[in-house]
Order: C-alpha cells, then structure tokens, then sequence
C-alpha cells in the first residue's frame, strides 16, 4: 500500500468517526451549527477558486455566501419556498453538466463565483432541512454516507479497472469504469437505507443513484474550477484528501436532489 493510499485511508476512518460523533451525540442545533461552520469553511476554500487578486476580495465574497445563509433559510421556510431554491439547485447542476461537456474552459470570476453560491448554499439548507426532520440525525448520516460511498467506490473501480476516461478536459484521472463503481457503491447504501427508513425500494434506489449521479457533477465542477485556478487542491487541511471542498463538493450535488426527491416522494414534509 503506498503512503498516499495509506494516509488517504486513516483520514477517512477519522472523518468518518467524526461524523458519526456529529450526527449522533450533539443536539440537533450543535450539529447544525458543525455543518455551517464546514460549508463556512468550504466557501473559504472556494473564494481561493476564482482568482481573486486580493485577501479583500476572497472576503468580500466570503462575507456575501455567509449573509446568504439567513436569507436562503428564510426563504426556504415555507415548502413553496423550499421547492424553488432546491429546483433551482437541480436546473444548476444539469447547466453546470453542460459546461463540463461543452465549454470547460469558458471560466470566469464571476462564473466561478456564482457556481459556488448555486453550489454551497442549496446543499448547506438541504443538509440543514434533513436534519430537523424526524430521524434527522440518521437522514443526514445517510446521506453523507451515500455520497462517500459513492465516491469510494468510484476511487477504487477507478483505480483497478479505469480505462476510459470520463471527462479528461476537466479531471483526467475519471473515468467512466469510476462512475460505474460509485453506482454500485451509492446503490448498495440505497438499498440498506431502503431498509431502515422502510422506504420502498422501487422509488428510493433511483432517487439515490440520481443523487449518486449529480454527486459526480459536483465533483467535476469544482475539478474545472481547481484547473481554472491552477490548484490541485482546495486546500490542504485533510492529509491525503485536500481541503473541506474536496470532501463536500459531491455533497454539493448530491443533498439538494436528494431532498427534492424525497419531499415529492413524500417521505419528509
């Protein structure tokens, strides 16, 4: 095992430890709190993205995501509200598939500025929404759980089997054998949670995969902002995994969909 995959490795059993201690022993509004101050810190690392050309700018951006908080969990207070911005979030991430496939060096500030607002604030309030529901604590555990087992699976079927390569303009270590891995693995955490919250399969495994899929795009669009920025990381706070970005930005696709489809579902109010 080389050093990297070793270090990769005891970084994730940490984070995971972590998480659980999050979702399962603070109080819902503890937690809540945990879960800002880490998209708080993932729109830190995405101001580094747009190539500010001053500390001033990154924080006036900084600033302008965090005073967006209150304003989106206002909005979102009443369903029709919620149903807007997580819609909106969906159409997002189909436009930003677009540009991943067609124009992945069309990047600009404000592009990149505006992908981080349509990414970090939906998925912060989608996590946020999920945990105040009954059995709150375990929907956000599952659907953290979903998206990083997504993402392991993609890593190691990438790593054995990857040949074809998914978007190489953007991240040319993807690939589709990846993508295929991260399905099976986001569908075998589906159909335990199919289980748990007694859901029938029938509907939650392709809503699950769905968000398994959007996960991807998450990834990929900060990959095309990481590029555009000339950075391999977004930070260097996770031995093995970069920064809080590189951890949450599958998230970023994910919750939002995630969300969505189980309000229509009917399975959250």
């Amino acid at each position: 095992m080389s050093e990297g995959l070793r270090k990769r490795i005891i970084t994730a059993v940490v984070l995971a430890a972590g998480l659980f201690a999050v979702a399962l022993w603070l109080a819902a509004i503890w937690a809540a709190g945990v879960l800002t101050l880490v998209m708080l810190a993932g729109a830190w690392e995405w101001s580094a993205l747009l190539k500010a050309r001053t500390f001033a700018q990154r924080a006036l951006y900084f600033a302008f995501l965090a005073a967006m908080m209150p304003i989106v969990w206002h909005v979102t207070s009443t369903p029709e509200g919620r149903y807007i911005v997580l819609i909106a979030a969906v159409v997002w991430w189909i436009v930003a598939l677009g540009w991943i496939t067609l124009a992945p060096h069309a990047v600009a500030f404000w592009s990149a500025a505006l992908a981080g607002a349509l990414a970090l604030l939906p998925a912060w309030m989608a996590l946020l929404r999920l945990l105040r529901e009954p059995r709150g604590a375990q929907w956000m555990l599952f659907t953290l759980i979903l998206v990083f087992a997504a993402d392991t699976g993609a890593f190691f079927a990438g790593r054995r089997f990857g040949r074809l390569r998914l978007a190489p303009a953007v991240s040319p270590g993807k690939t589709w054998e990846g993508v295929l891995g991260g399905v099976v693995g986001g569908a075998l955490v589906a159909l335990l949670g199919s289980s748990w919250f007694s859901v029938p399969v029938g509907t939650f495994l392709p809503l699950c995969v769905a968000a398994v899929g959007f996960s991807i795009v998450g990834d990929l669009t900060e990959s095309l902002l990481k590029r555009f920025a000339g950075v391999k990381d977004s930070g260097t706070l996770f031995p093995g995994h970069g920064g809080v970005m590189d951890r949450i930005d599958s998230v970023t696709g994910a919750a939002p969909v995630l969300l969505l489809g189980l309000t229509v579902l009917g399975v959250v109010a």
